[in-house]
């Protein structure tokens, strides 16, 4: 699953999340938050095409669970996650930099783990 342009409808439970495996890019935020519409264009450039992970882009906000469970306060808010395990977190992003640099990260922790397949 690449770059999602929509948020989803509903949250997966948190532990649905906790047990995906391979990367995993979730990103917090609202349809009229300035912030999140400014990130889109990094986002769409680094993740369009990215078939070797995933992107859940959920809807935030006062009473939504899954947002609380990962104690997401600014808007967008990604989380990047391999196997289940927080490997990285920005809050904010602006730059395409920025977002591969986190996914940097989540490849780094496939190789400590001994899981020489990169994501990149």
């Amino acid at each position: 699953m690449t770059y999602q342009r929509d948020y989803a409808l509903g949250e997966p439970r948190r532990e649905h999340v906790d047990a995906l495996t391979g990367v995993s890019v979730i990103e917090f935020g609202a349809p009229w938050c300035g912030h999140c519409m400014a990130a889109q264009p990094a986002l769409h450039e680094v993740l369009r095409g990215r078939s070797d992970l995933r992107h859940l882009k959920i809807e935030d906000g006062s009473g939504r669970p899954l947002g609380r469970s990962f104690r997401v306060k600014l808007w967008p808010t990604l989380v990047v996650m391999r196997d289940g395990q927080e490997v990285a977190r920005l809050v904010r992003p602006r730059t395409v930099d920025e977002i591969r640099e986190a996914l940097r990260v989540a490849d780094a922790s496939a190789v400590e783990a001994g899981n020489h397949e990169m994501v990149d």
